[in-house]
């Protein structure tokens, strides 16, 4: 059964690609007026679920320091790696935006 579904996911999935093709309009120079609304809406929820992560790792780590003070320095290099790379999510987000939305 598991199997037949396989199958018939992937021939939709094949039958399905013509649909998105690019039309006439947009191939011919034609702007697409929703690229910056769609890239402030990919901005905010970044920033708002970057956010999140970051709240969620300094608030581990200021635990783990209230429960092991000896440890404290070994777990604020490790948050503030762990942050820079969450900050760069936002960051490749803006980029792409930048890029983008000429």
């Amino acid at each position: 059964m598991t199997k037949k579904f396989a199958m018939l996911m992937i021939a939709l999935f094949f039958c399905a690609l013509p649909m998105f093709a690019q039309g006439g309009g947009a191939a011919a120079g034609g702007t697409n007026s929703l690229v910056p609304l769609t890239a402030g809406f990919s901005m905010a929820i970044a920033a708002g679920l970057v956010g999140l992560g970051m709240g969620r790792a300094v608030g581990g780590a200021v635990e783990g320091m209230a429960r092991n003070p000896g440890a404290a320095k070994v777990i604020q290099t490790a948050m503030i790696l762990g942050l820079v790379f969450m900050e760069s999510l936002a960051l490749y987000v803006i980029v792409i935006i930048f890029v983008k939305v000429q």
